[in-house]
Order: C-alpha cells, then structure tokens, then sequence
C-alpha cells in the first residue's frame, strides 16, 4: 500500500471541490479490489451497498469452475493460482494501488481447508505486486473471532450440495468453530427440477429474498446457536443481517459483510455501516 498526498497509507482524501468548484464525491478512503467468478453480480451490489462513504470496490473476473455444468468439489491452491484469469485478474488489481484485494470464492476454502488460505493469499499477493490479498475464508474466520461466535448456524444457498455441506462444516472445524446446524436456504417450487449445483448458473442467485432468508432462519435458529454465518458470495444477504441481529440477538455474519469489514480493519477505518449489524461498527476490531 503506497502514501497518498495527506491520506497515509490509503491514498488522499479529497473532500474539496473538483474542476470547475463541483464537489469532489470519491474522497479516498479505502479501495477494495474483488476476484469473482464471472456471472456473480452479487458481490458488488452488497459491497456497494454496504460501502462507507470513501470506500470503492473495483472486480476483476474469472471463469466459474461450474460453467461446463461439472459440481465444483475443489482444487489445490497452488491450481486455482495457476487459472490464467485468476492471474491476470490479481496482476491487473495489483496495478490499481488498492488497499486490499479479497477472493470472494468461499467454496475454494472450504474445500482447500486453512492451507488453502495460507497458500493461496501468499501466492496471489506476490501476483498482486505486494498488494495484500486475502480469501473470503478468511475474512470469515476474522469476523467470527472479532464477534466472539464460536457455535453459528451455518445457512448455506440453494445451490451448495453435500460435498460442500461437509467441506464448510470441516473447514470450521479446522478453525476451531462449531456449526450448531446448517440451514439450506429454500427457493419457490419451480425451481424443484433444476439440479443443485446449476442453481447459481441457471438464475437462482436472483431469486434470493431478503425477507425470506430472514423468514427461513429465524424459524430454524437453535437455541445453542450464538451467531448466523452465511456464507457464498453470491447469496444475497446482507439486507437481512439488521433485521435477523434485532430478532435474534446474535451476530450475523456474512460472506460479503465479512469481505468489507476486513479490508476496513486493515486500513484503520472505524466508520460504522448502518444496517450492515454488529460486525460492521467501530468497535468490531480484528486481533
């Protein structure tokens, strides 16, 4: 990360006029740079949405691994490092002079376990230039630490299959956590004869409401249960995360939530996010 002009590490912070006396509305604060899959629409809009004033994001895409219609069961790090849009993506983020750069591929680490991460972050911030890159992985494991949940129910989207089931309970326990349950989210009956895994491709990741994800894990919250993690990056979500806190009294953690409030940890921002639950207020610190 380089000093900008009176910004430190995160660049300038220009509140004053732009050319001709218009206000100047970028005001630099941090810059988020995300690697997503190449029909995932969702993570911009949440990260948008939820971005403090300051903060942009800016994507670089790759090819879905379930484009050919196969179901995504992992790939060593050191592959998915090796993909030639996963380089380009991370070289031409690097250039950019972002804060951070987050993989927003949770499955990748739930199937590649904690190496995955290690390996991975490593490996893609040399590409970025020194740039930091972490996994979305890891960003979730930071955000469960900082709320202090250790047994979340785990709510999955419609388009996660057993092998994943298993790979994100295994990798939570890896980390220490504990899934006290794992909730798939529903979507309508016409969906029924699509197989699973081509959910996401076929068009359910628009199907996602808000006010249904709500619906659907307010009634299947365990009482042992001490926060909600939801992870997949391409399951919207994070507008139900306010709503489901008050109803429940719990932290809420999501995939693209936790994204977010990693890169403001990293660069000392302590700007709240109305709306976006407890994770995301000043006083959600990482270790």
């Amino acid at each position: 990360m380089n000093a900008g002009v009176g910004g430190g590490v995160n660049g300038p912070v220009r509140n004053g006029p732009g050319e001709g006396g218009a206000p100047n509305t970028w005001s630099w604060v941090a810059r988020l740079g995300v690697l997503v899959i190449h029909n995932d629409p969702v993570v911009e809009a949440e990260l948008w949405g939820m971005a403090p004033p300051g903060t942009t994001v800016h994507a670089a895409r790759f090819e879905s691994p379930t484009s050919g219609g196969a179901e995504y069961t992992g790939a060593p790090w050191s592959e998915v490092i090796e993909s030639p849009d996963v380089r380009r993506g991370l070289v031409q983020l690097g250039q950019m002079d972002l804060s951070a750069i987050c993989f927003c591929f949770g499955s990748a680490s739930f199937f590649g376990g904690l190496a995955f991460d290690d390996g991975f972050a490593a490996a893609a911030t040399a590409l970025a230039g020194g740039t930091p890159v972490y996994t979305a992985g890891q960003a979730i494991r930071a955000a469960l630490t900082a709320t202090g949940v250790r047994r979340p129910l785990v709510v999955v989207p419609p388009w996660f299959t057993a092998p994943t089931f298993a790979a994100t309970r295994g990798y939570l326990a890896e980390a220490g956590f504990e899934a006290a349950g794992l909730l798939q989210y529903r979507l309508g009956a016409r969906w029924q004869g699509v197989r699973r895994h081509q959910l996401f491709d076929r068009g359910g990741r628009f199907e996602v409401d808000p006010e249904e994800v709500h619906r659907q894990v307010a009634a299947a919250f365990p009482p042992d249960a001490d926060g909600v993690l939801i992870p997949g990056s391409g399951f919207r979500s994070w507008e139900a995360i306010d709503s489901l806190e008050q109803r429940l009294s719990v932290p809420v953690i999501t995939s693209n939530q936790a994204c977010l409030w990693r890169l403001l940890d990293l660069t000392g921002v302590r700007t709240g996010v109305p709306g976006a639950g407890r994770l995301l207020t000043p006083r959600s610190r990482a270790a």
